[in-house]
Order: structure tokens, then sequence, then C-alpha cells
């Protein structure tokens, strides 16, 4: 059953071939086999989910369930989920248990999805290798001596890994396209706005968005459909006609125009995923879509722009972890101000205290408009750059990251080069675009990304294209080795 997709599992479940407590309890044993081999998955909610496959089976039994009833899915661990602890993988947060739902987690819930646990992460999603986590690294299932990317590299993992058939991610300036392609799967990152931000523990607020995790276009299909809608609690969330993206799957795409950035095939793109990239984008063409050169030339400064901008909101968002409220808290404050510096100083990680004192000191009085007003220009000439490029094309294809999966610890002192490894999705969440990641290769046997990036609200057509894309090739059924 692990090697089924949500589609077929979905087929599966409606036509009884199997149940959802057998579906359930399947994934459950293969999390307490492998999981201790990737340290994918931090919580698991074995009872919870036993009792919501339960209470699944009974309204498949009946009749009329929603599509992804029954189905085993897991949360990246910076959802808070109502009774079951979310750390964001921080110390800062070890002991939190939210007395309530995101609203991306009740709409799985009403949906009749079952939750089999928390999936591991870079710290307060900060990081593109998942080694800033409190509970240890993610190790990525084709090579166990490499980064999962991040900062969703546990939810990545566990469904490269087979050890769920889906996951929720989220993605500030990579964090889903970037580790679906360290691990080759498909990841995709909406529309900002698209999904609601609410109980999702912010990082960067104009750049957080939340997304799904799988196997195949087909699947994160089934999965926005469900993640998607507006909510009144998040003043982000926009009014926009949800599409039912299933529908334009099978679209053919001749004719489509297809922009393919020069900036994104430059210097530091490493030979082999060129090839990849480059193949992918032939086996488009030859369904009959068109390659157009287009320049994004305001790219290159996406990467100190994001810099910037992220730590400024993060420093804002995380002002909140002060040892009074909840959360960590240091032993035996001397005073008020003892307790916050010694608090903040020990439950906090170094990439975390790194990017609070950055985006400080952008904000800091004096420094305000130099730094981060000058990043919101250049935002907006990226974003710019977008709109004009879209006014060609329909999408945008290039690669998802600069090279494979890097071995541990090869960039860890140096902030820089590790902060390079988004120099290829950044642009979409300053612009506040969507895209995605599929599997387009292997280098060296680790997986190759492909990026599409869509115009706003154009999910439907970057998932058709991918689809199409994946009818044709077969790089998104690959396992790692002793997986399948």
């Amino acid at each position: 059953m692990y090697n089924l997709t949500i589609a077929e599992l979905v087929r599966g479940l409606q036509s009884k071939a199997f149940s959802s407590v057998e579906l359930t309890q399947h994934f459950l044993d293969r999390i307490a086999a492998l999981n201790p081999d990737y340290n994918a998955v931090i919580t698991v909610t074995a009872d919870q989910a036993l009792k919501a496959a339960i209470a699944a089976d009974k309204r498949l039994a009946a009749g009329g369930a929603p599509a992804l009833c029954g189905v085993p899915i897991l949360h990246k661990d910076i959802f808070c989920t109502k009774g079951v602890r979310t750390s964001c993988g921080s110390k800062m947060l070890d002991n939190f248990i939210p007395p309530y739902n995101a609203t991306v987690v009740e709409n799985f819930e009403q949906a009749g999805a079952v939750v089999l646990g928390k999936t591991n992460m870079d710290e307060f999603a900060m990081g593109s290798s998942n080694e800033t986590s409190f509970y240890g690294p993610v190790k990525n299932p084709w090579s166990t001596d490499c980064v999962p990317g991040g900062s969703s590299g546990g939810s990545a993992a566990a469904v490269a890994a087979r050890l769920a058939p889906a996951a929720t991610a989220t993605d500030t300036g990579g964090s889903i396209r970037q580790p679906a392609a360290l691990c080759g799967i498909t990841g995709l990152k909406p529309t900002y706005g698209r999904v609601s931000r609410w109980g999702m523990i912010a990082f960067a607020s104009s750049l957080d968005q939340a997304g799904p995790m799988a196997r195949t276009a087909e699947d994160c299909a089934l999965l926005l459909s469900c993640m998607a809608s507006l909510d009144d609690k998040d003043s982000t969330s926009i009014d926009h006609k949800i599409d039912d993206y299933s529908a334009s799957l099978n679209n053919s795409i001749k004719g489509l125009k297809i922009g393919v950035p020069s900036e994104y095939f430059s210097e530091g793109l490493d030979k082999g995923t060129e090839q990849a990239v480059r193949q992918a984008l032939s086996d488009l063409e030859a369904q009959g879509a068109e390659l157009v050169d287009i320049s994004l030339p305001n790219s290159g400064l996406s990467v100190p722009a994001y810099y910037v901008i992220a730590p400024a909101e993060a420093s804002a968002n995380l002002s909140r972890f002060d040892g009074v409220k909840y959360g960590y808290r240091c032993e035996d404050p001397k005073d008020l101000q003892d307790l916050y510096s010694r608090t903040r100083a020990e439950g906090f990680g170094e990439e975390v205290q790194r990017r609070i004192l950055i985006g400080t000191y952008c904000l800091s009085a004096g420094y305000y408009q130099a730094y981060y007003g000058k990043a919101q220009q250049v935002r907006q000439l990226i974003r710019q750059d977008f709109t004009q490029a879209f006014e060609q094309v329909d999408v945008i294809l290039g690669p998802t990251c600069p090279s494979p999966a890097f071995k541990f610890g090869s960039k860890g002192d140096d902030p820089v080069a590790m902060y390079l490894e988004d120099i290829y999705t950044i642009a979409t969440n300053l612009a506040g675009l969507p895209g995605m990641s599929v599997p387009c290769g292997m280098v060296d046997n680790k997986p190759v990304g492909l990026q599409i990036i869509g115009n706003y609200f154009d999910e439907a057509l970057m998932l058709n294209v991918a689809h199409q894309y994946q009818q044709v090739t077969h790089w998104h059924n690959l396992a790692p080795e002793g997986i399948a």
C-alpha cells in the first residue's frame, strides 16, 4: 500500500479494497520501523490516528464522504494541532500544546483525513538543510549522509521514504520546493493568500505560505483542493475563486508558452542539474509547448532583499517568545531582564538568533529606510519583472536548486553559501507568486527538481503542466534504494 499514490488510495478506499484502519496501521508500522533511520517524524499520534481512521471508515460506508476521507497524512510541526505538541523544531516550544487547530489542520480534519503525526523541520522554518532542528537533522532517504533540504525537510523525507503518502509544508523562501527537489518528490507553494496562515507559527508574515507535498502533481491537486480556503481569521487570506485543481490536469499543453529565464542558467548552476532541466524543457516542447527566452533582470537581487525582509519580520514575530506567556522559560531568573535574555538565549538556536539580530538591526532607528525600506523597493522591482514576463508567457520554468543534495556540515560554517541554495526560489515568495517543483532527473544518484512558476492564482495551470510532464517521464515514480 505504501507505493500507492493518494489518487490510488482514494480509489482503493472508495472501492473497499482496504479500510482506512488497515491503511493507517500500515503507515504507523512503517514509521515505527523506518523513521529512526531518517528522523523525519518527531511526534507520532497513533491513538488519535486510529480513532480518526475508524470514524473515516464509517463515513465511507455511509457514502458521500469527501475525497480525502480515510487518507493518512503528516503535518509539518509548524501547524498548531489541538492537544498535540507543536514545537516548530525549537527548544522554545518543546512543551507547547495548542488548544486549537490551525485552519489547514481543521480543513483536513473536516475532510476526514487521518493525521499520523508531526514532521521535523528547521527551527522556526529558518534553514535550507534541516540541520537547525532542536530534534536533530533529518536524513535524506536517497543518501543518508546528505541533507533533505529545508525547512520542510521532515515532510519531504517522510514522503520520499513512503512513511506517509503526503505531508503539509510551508514555504517562506523555497522551503517546500527545495526539499521536494532534493528528495525527489512533488511540492507546491500556492499564491500568497491562497491558503490560510491562521494557526501556522509565523516566521516572515509577508512571505510564509502553506502548501502540499506528495509524489505526483495529481496528488498535490487533491491536497490543494482541501487546503485552499478563504479564512476570516487570517487578514492576508484572499477572496478569490478556488479552482477544481484536478479538473484541468489532462488538458493539452500544445501551444503553451514556457518562459526560460537566462538568469536561471548562468554561473553557479551544476552542469548535471542544468542538463536534466534542459531535457525536461525538451520533453515539454515535444508535447507542443513553445519555449520562449525571457529575462528576469532583478532576480540576482532576490537573495539580499529576502535576507533583509525575512529576518526583519522574524525579529518582530519571535519577540513574543519571552518566557512569560508560554513556551520555554529559563530557571531561577534574577529579574525580568534576566528572564527575557536567558530564556531567548537558551531557547533559540544559533541560526534563529542570527536572523533575529540581523532583523532587529535592519529595523532599528537610523537603519530602517536604508535596509528594510530599500529591500521593499527591490521587492517591487522583482515583482515587476514577473509581471512583464507573464505578458509574454504562460508559465516560467527552470531549476529548483543549483545542485543536488549536499552533505551534512558542508555549508554550516558559511551562512551565505547556505542562503544561496534558495537563489532560484526566493523571488516567487517576494512576488507572492505560486511555484512548484517536480522531479526531472538524477545526478550522482540524487534527485533533481524542475521548478514551475505560475502567474497569480494559476495553480491549476502549473499542476496541468506538471501532470503532463509526469505522464511522459518516470522520475516521480523512483524511490530510494531499499524503500520500494
